[in-house]
């Protein structure tokens, strides 16, 4: 705890997702915003107001993460700025001494992912990507499922990012968001975390099993185009500009215990959401985009059951939790969740749930990816992060946030 009995953070990069994540900590009692940064001076100020309207101290207000980094009284930092400066400013931030969060996004190098690790390893400070998802009900649900044994020895994993996001990349430009220069110029599997994080977690990634190659194919980039044309007229400037990044990019991954992990990028076609889940074993298989389970012996033959008959059943503590005490911020109550478990291990000075090793290997796969396309879905190495300690590594920490078992004695009846 800081000096004020609070845990004593800032956020860095005021965009729409800087934006809620803020808003989400301010709604933690125990939590003191110290300070906002953003290149931007009307988000800048955006965020010094949003402090200062939740009734709390002032926040001082940065252009420069350097200078905000400085200063000695802030405990961990949670970075939401664009993808291809995340890695830097972690880094600085663990050179600074402070825990470093940072949003989702994938690597632009594999050197950016090594020394993430390297200063984590040579500071003692955690660095975690504050991936939400794996604090999703149905996520965290079938993670209890699976350690209960229901789906038997795991096989075969499936998910992705599929997301209508047209009308956010085609005008990223004038709303200065990051992901427009990322698909004008890249092509590969941008933002496999939402759907890598739950499964590596389901399939002990990094603690008894590891990520070893992968394979990428991406199609031709229609999508925008197409979407530019309809609203704006095949003149338009947006129409005629080339976006690199293809509609579908598939990424097939091998992991040391021989499960295989498809995944999916799906961003640039019309489309309802979903994160494409399928975990499946020798006895049963959950599915995500028919909300149905089987599991053999239990279920009809050759038949699905309701998937949410048994999230009742085997709903994880957390959530059970959670729901009695109130379902609170962003993206479904998981948003609040991921940025607790950031703040309670930097209140407690513990490591996070989700360590250096996770982040690295989980942002290594956009550039692993992009790699793999450009050599015509050749499979490439993934690295190995956690230089051979995957096969014994000690326990991850103790807590309800915890994502590598599930440990009902942590949770008040």
């Amino acid at each position: 705890m800081g000096q004020n009995g609070k845990v004593n953070l800032a956020v860095i990069g005021l965009g729409g997702r800087g934006k809620g994540l803020l808003k989400n900590l301010l709604a933690m009692d125990d939590v003191e915003i110290k300070a906002v940064c953003d290149a931007f001076e009307d988000r800048l100020q955006m965020g010094v107001d949003i402090v200062a309207e939740s009734g709390r101290p002032k926040a001082e207000g940065y252009g420069d993460y350097r200078q905000l980094l400085a200063r000695d009284d802030i405990q961990g930092v949670v970075i939401a700025t664009t993808w291809v400066t995340h890695a830097e400013i972690a880094i600085a931030a663990m050179k600074a001494g402070k825990y470093a969060a940072i949003e989702v996004g994938g690597a632009a190098s594999l050197e950016e992912c090594w020394e993430l690790v390297r200063t984590s390893e040579q500071t003692g400070l955690p660095c975690m990507l504050l991936e939400n998802c794996c604090y999703g009900r149905d996520e965290l649900a079938v993670l209890n499922i699976v350690k209960q044994g229901l789906f038997g020895e795991l096989i075969h994993c499936q998910c992705g990012y599929e997301h209508d996001l047209r009308h956010e990349v085609a005008l990223g430009k004038q709303n200065r968001h990051n992901r427009y220069n990322n698909y004008l110029h890249r092509n590969g599997e941008l933002y496999p975390i939402h759907g890598l994080g739950p499964i590596s977690k389901i399939m002990d990634i990094n603690r008894g099993n590891r990520l070893v190659t992968l394979t990428s194919m991406a199609s031709k980039a229609r999508g925008i185009r197409q979407w530019a044309t309809d609203k704006y007229g095949e003149t338009s400037e947006l129409a005629k500009t080339e976006f690199v990044q293809g509609d579908i990019v598939t990424t097939m991954i091998k992991c040391a215990g021989g499960e295989t992990i498809q995944l999916v990028h799906d961003t640039t076609l019309p489309r309802p959401y979903s994160r494409a889940g399928r975990v499946q074993g020798t006895k049963g298989l959950w599915m995500e985009d028919n909300n149905s389970i089987h599991i053999e012996g239990r279920s009809p033959e050759h038949k699905w059951e309701p998937f949410g008959e048994y999230r009742e059943q085997y709903e994880h503590p957390l959530w059970k939790e959670y729901i009695n005490l109130g379902v609170r911020g962003g993206h479904g109550g998981m948003d609040y969740l991921v940025l607790r478990a950031f703040a309670e291990s930097v209140r407690d000075g513990t490591q996070t749930p989700i360590d250096v090793y996770d982040t690295a290997v989980w942002m290594a796969i956009t550039v692993l990816s992009e790699e793999s396309v450009a050599l015509g879905s050749a499979a490439v190495a993934i690295p190995d992060f956690t230089k051979g300690k995957w096969i014994s590594r000690e326990p991850g920490p103790v807590g309800k946030y915890q994502l590598d078992k599930v440990d009902e004695s942590l949770f008040a009846e």
